[in-house]
């Protein structure tokens, strides 16, 4: 079985949405303050599929083949 990376950075979101690494940074900003995280911990893909709605096995399978 091979690791996938857990977390999620803004050129992630702009692959998977189709918006600009900016709306990205902005997004993941967003989802902090939701989750009440620190500005220095990272998103996990559970956490980013939870708030955009979209299910958690897709995002995996999107960060397995970008990896």
């Amino acid at each position: 079985m091979r690791i996938v990376r857990a977390c999620i950075y803004p050129k992630d979101i702009q692959r998977i949405t189709g918006r600009n690494e900016r709306y990205g940074r902005k997004l993941l900003n967003d989802i902090k303050a939701h989750f009440g995280k620190k500005s220095y911990q990272f998103i996990t893909a559970e956490e980013f599929a939870e708030y955009s709605g979209i299910k958690t096995d897709i995002v995996m399978q999107y960060l397995e083949s970008t990896s």
